[in-house]
């Protein structure tokens, strides 16, 4: 939906109306959005955890757990069982060099000292970015009236890359004073 506002521009005795154009946001898309912000920072989280794959299974948890909460605001039935099949083939199957790249993360962590400061921040960010990429995709899905039996992550392939990328940064500069701006 598509929300018009009007604005009166005076200028010395000229006067102008401008009429802009906003999308507006369902209640049930800023409740969702802050979801998955939450759910964004729970996955970093567990991304710190230092046990290498253990790392992986604690950040899968936090976001099958953003997912239910995601579906339950738009009301569609969740099963833990199709939830893991989706996200895990839509991760799989859009970003495998991603999922390295977080396997990659997990893995670094079996060097001493280094290996767990590279590995903990490599797993951080890519835990951040696939929560944020995950939920986008989702409130969009849902928001168009789809459910997780007509999900399919072939059609969602780039928006998941773009909002991935977004949640790459976003992830990068949590916590600082530069903050990157949530897209919309």
């Amino acid at each position: 939906m598509i929300e018009k506002e009007q604005k009166v521009v005076s200028h010395k005795e000229q006067t102008t109306v401008i009429e802009t154009e906003h999308p507006t946001v369902s209640e049930k898309e800023q409740a969702a959005l802050k979801t998955v912000k939450k759910y964004m920072w729970w996955s970093m989280g567990a991304g710190l955890i230092p046990v290498p794959f253990l790392d992986l299974a604690a950040v899968s948890g936090v976001q099958l757990k953003m997912l239910a909460e995601i579906s339950k605001i738009y009301d569609i039935p969740f099963q833990k069982s199709s939830g893991k099949a989706v996200a895990g083939s839509l991760i799989g199957s859009v970003v495998p060099g991603a999922v390295s790249y977080g396997a990659f993360g997990s893995l670094c962590k079996t060097v001493p000292v280094v290996g767990v400061v590279a590995g903990t921040t490599t797993m951080v960010l890519f835990s951040g970015a696939s929560a944020w990429a995950l939920g986008k995709v989702f409130i969009q899905h849902f928001e168009s009236g789809g459910t997780f039996l007509d999900f399919n992550p072939a059609e969602v392939k780039e928006y998941f890359k773009a909002q991935f990328e977004e949640g790459r940064k976003m992830a990068s500069t949590m916590g600082t004073k530069e903050k990157a701006p949530a897209p919309s």
